[in-house]
């Protein structure tokens, strides 16, 4: 069971890693969320999500 769920959320964060980086925002702004959703899992996925750019 841990490892399905450490599988789903390697998968949504590489999802939203990949995502940042097709984003329009500025470079610096691309590493800071690449280092929030890395540094804080559920809290950057969750800030990404809702209030990354679009």
């Amino acid at each position: 069971m841990k490892t399905l769920l450490g599988l789903l959320h390697f998968s949504i964060a590489a999802w939203a890693i990949y995502s940042i980086y097709q984003s329009n925002a500025p470079t610096g702004a691309k590493v800071l969320w690449s280092l929030a959703v890395f540094f804080f899992p559920i809290v950057g996925l969750l800030a990404w999500f809702f209030v990354g750019p679009k």
